[in-house]
């Protein structure tokens, strides 16, 4: 594999190196033969990249709105154009596979962008009928926002946040994970060439030092995270310092309940695209299989059959359906918990261990796992494992579904398959998830919005209500007459 070049950080249009000196290196997953080498910001990285972004903000939100709109149109189209490229990279550095990459993630990115492109002259505020006055609001971006991304899905992630940001006239430095820093300078050169002005859009490398300095900046107005709920806790005790605004898309353990009524082909299909898509590694995975009693055994016996056919392999096999877990770190830790699991009595039906075949033995591949017999008390049923694992757990009734799936600290997602209409609307409406589906799973059109109840996060990405977390209302009264003093 032919090593990609010294990732730099990007400020001001540029690509540059850092001033710390530092580097760090990333390796691809599936190999974990290194893939690059990344320039680390130290502090005068950061003051440069909100001074940069500072003076991009001062440019771009004084434009009109039309116009912002057609920059990002123009970035959406380079994009797809694009796409197979960037597919390519995002394997290598994600380890997803290429049949995913090639329609999940700079494609969904680039539909985020022309979404909110199309808002951007479309934001406003209101009017107000006043005794001898006029009132209005306005709705006026904030200044410098953060964005800090995670490593399953870096360059959607990076769209679905600049692009909102963008639209409302901010300017925004985005740090993507340290351990997937490829295609954030591609979205800066996308941007770029698209006609962004010079400093609205930054890429800052770093581990945690850099993450802290940035959320830490008082010339930051925003921060915008995904991650896990460790680090948003984190990240929302630093921000509060300078009471930053923030959102934040964090961890789940959703819940995914089948009815006996339910198209049981369909719902298995649902559970495996909910736990072994992306290799497990998504944060709204439907990990929590609940299935009623009357169909349980029959549910288990088909998601078996029809997860043994999983492929496992190189990710840039077009044939391939399952890649590389993101770091050895990480498949040790998602080992650690099947070995708990096994342990706390759960019956292991499938998987379980690392697959043997040419072209594994190096990368961090782990088989799709199964387990039944689960309880809810189990920590492989309570605790986010991020990987191939899913609990399968028995229900009678309703009551008793819906109870046990709001029975978390997270509340990002939840699904449920049935053909009773009454009963699907009657179940969404009393489970705590910000987002579900019904006879469907893991599905996120960016015009409707995403996030999270509980400790799976705060405010919304896509749709309008993203516009409200990147703009700010200032209210206006202008008098039409001398309203007088009292004094």
């Amino acid at each position: 594999m032919t090593q990609l070049p010294t990732q730099k950080l990007f400020i001001g249009g540029a690509f540059v190196e850092a001033l710390s000196g530092k580097r760090f290196r990333s390796l691809n997953p599936a190999t974990n033969e290194l893939l690059c080498e990344v320039e680390s910001a130290g502090e005068a990285d950061v003051e440069r990249a909100v001074a940069a972004a500072a003076e991009g903000f001062r440019v771009w939100s004084t434009t009109a709105p039309v116009e912002r709109g057609r920059v990002l149109r123009r970035a959406a189209d380079i994009l797809r154009e694009r796409n197979d490229e960037i597919a390519r990279l995002e394997v290598m550095d994600c380890g997803k596979p290429i049949s995913e990459s090639l329609t999940d993630d700079a494609l969904s990115a680039a539909d985020a962008i022309e979404f909110f492109a199309g808002l951007a002259p479309a934001i406003a505020g209101e009017h107000f009928d006043l005794p001898g006055a006029v009132g209005f609001t306005r709705r006026e971006p904030l200044g410098v926002c953060l964005g800090i991304g995670a490593w399953n899905y870096p360059i959607q992630i990076a769209g679905w946040k600049s692009a909102p940001a963008l639209a409302a006239g901010n300017a925004m430095i985005f740090k993507p994970s340290e351990m997937t820093p490829v295609s954030a300078g591609l979205l800066a050169e996308v941007y770029r060439d698209a006609g962004l002005p010079a400093g609205v859009f930054n890429v800052v490398h770093g581990e945690r030092e850099a993450g802290a300095l940035l959320v830490a900046h008082p010339g930051i107005a925003k921060v915008s995270l995904t991650g896990s709920d460790v680090t948003g806790r984190r990240v929302m005790a630093d921000a509060a310092a300078t009471l930053k605004q923030v959102t934040m898309e964090l961890g789940g353990k959703s819940p995914l309940i089948v009815f006996d009524d339910a198209d049981l082909d369909a719902a298995v299909g649902g559970a495996m695209l909910g736990n072994f898509y992306t290799q497990g590694e998504i944060c709204t995975n439907g990990t929590r299989v609940f299935v009623q009693r009357g169909v349980h055994d029959a549910f288990l016996d088909r998601l078996v059959e029809r997860t043994r056919k999983i492929r496992i392999g190189d990710p840039l096999d077009p044939e391939t359906q399952m890649g590389a877990l993101i770091s050895t770190e990480h498949l040790e830790r998602v080992e650690g918990h099947v070995a708990r699991g096994i342990a706390e009595g759960a019956r292991l039906v499938l998987g379980g261990r690392r697959p043997q075949g040419p072209g594994l033995e190096q990368g961090n591949f782990y088989e799709p796992t199964i387990f039944a017999d689960c309880r809810d008390d189990m920590r492989i049923v309570r605790e986010e494992i991020f990987g191939p694992v899913m609990s399968v757990l028995v229900f009678d009734d309703e009551d008793e579904a819906v109870a046990r799936a709001n029975d978390t600290k997270f509340g990002l997602a939840a699904g449920l398959y049935t053909r009773d209409l009454a009963r699907a609307h009657r179940v969404v409406a009393r489970l705590a998830a910000g987002v579900c589906w019904v006879n469907a799973y893991n599905l996120t059109p960016v015009n409707m919005p995403f996030g999270g109840y509980k400790q799976s996060g705060l405010g919304r990405e896509n749709g309008m209500a993203a516009l409200a977390h990147f703009t700010q209302i200032k209210s206006v009264y202008v008098a039409l007459a001398d309203p007088g003093a009292p004094f």
